[in-house]
């Protein structure tokens, strides 16, 4: 059957999904949403920048604004759900077994497979140390499971995160999410989420994983580091697990807290391509 077939045996009627956004998953919603033939609705706070939501409404999103953090977003998308706006698609939670966010997760873990799949293909050594930059935890805890068993002694995936968005190491700690407070205003945009999700952290403790926090400047730094010497254009989320193995690499305690050494190989994702329009 071809695409225009499909589309054209699409049901009608489909009710809105809905969703909060402060990274890509608001963009893939909406276009899952127009493959199906379904409205989608995407809440927004207001530090989300406008090429980043245009995108979103080119896919025929509606687009709803938020005063506040992404944290207010996400309650502002729950609520609206409740109250019978549509189908909540989110991708964190205060369930750590809510099956569209394990949905969602499973999702990102078809990254950790290809990551499997090209190491070994290539012959390189696998990597003994994961540093994977986290918002509210979900792509970390996918790749953290997705690569269970295969990445060599010591096996440490260490979530990194804005220090002004600090609430991985909280929640790792207490077994729960833990909200903090503040603007969490980050150059590291698509990290700035004030509580980690339930799912993620369950999956993150399952698997021993640690957290450090980076400040600004080293997030801006990472980025400069990756245009000199590979010409890799990204930005401040998107080379956050750079960051954060430069910081542990230059801070003895991290060092031999995280059992690095000469021989470590480390595993970083760039998550994000810089942005041409940022207005």
């Amino acid at each position: 059957m071809q695409l225009a077939d499909l589309l054209a045996a699409r049901p009608k009627g489909q009710p809105t999904l809905v969703c909060a956004n402060d990274g890509n998953h608001g963009l893939a919603v909406a276009a899952a949403a127009r493959f199906a033939g379904a409205p989608a609705r995407v809440f927004l706070h207001e530090g989300v920048p406008n090429a980043r939501a245009r995108r979103i409404e080119n896919q025929g999103a509606e687009i709803v604004w938020v005063p506040g953090t992404y944290d207010n977003a996400v309650d502002a998308a729950a609520a609206a759900a409740c109250q019978g706006a549509g189908i909540l698609v989110a991708d964190t939670t205060d369930d750590p077994n809510d099956p569209i966010v394990c949905d969602v997760m499973a999702g990102y873990g078809v990254t950790a497979a290809e990551i499997r799949d090209q190491v070994d293909f290539a012959g390189l050594g696998r990597p003994t140390h994961v540093f994977i930059q986290a918002g509210v935890g979900g792509l970390a805890a996918a790749i953290a499971e997705g690569l269970s068993g295969w990445v060599a002694s010591p096996d440490c995936i260490v979530t990194v995160k804005p220090e002004t968005a600090a609430c991985l190491a909280p929640a790792l700690a207490a077994g729960r999410p833990i909200r903090v407070m503040g603007d969490l205003r980050t150059s590291a945009e698509m990290l700035s989420c004030g509580q980690a999700s339930a799912a993620a952290v369950a999956v993150l403790r399952r698997h021993g994983a640690r957290a450090i926090t980076v400040p600004e400047a080293e997030l801006v730094d990472a980025v400069r580091v990756l245009s000199a010497h590979d010409g890799l254009a990204t930005t401040p989320s998107g080379a956050a697990g750079l960051a954060g193995a430069m910081a542990a690499l230059a801070d003895p305690s991290h060092t031999r807290d995280l059992g690095l050494d000469r021989l470590s190989r480390i595993l970083v994702l760039l998550t994000e391509r810089a942005w041409e329009d940022r207005t």
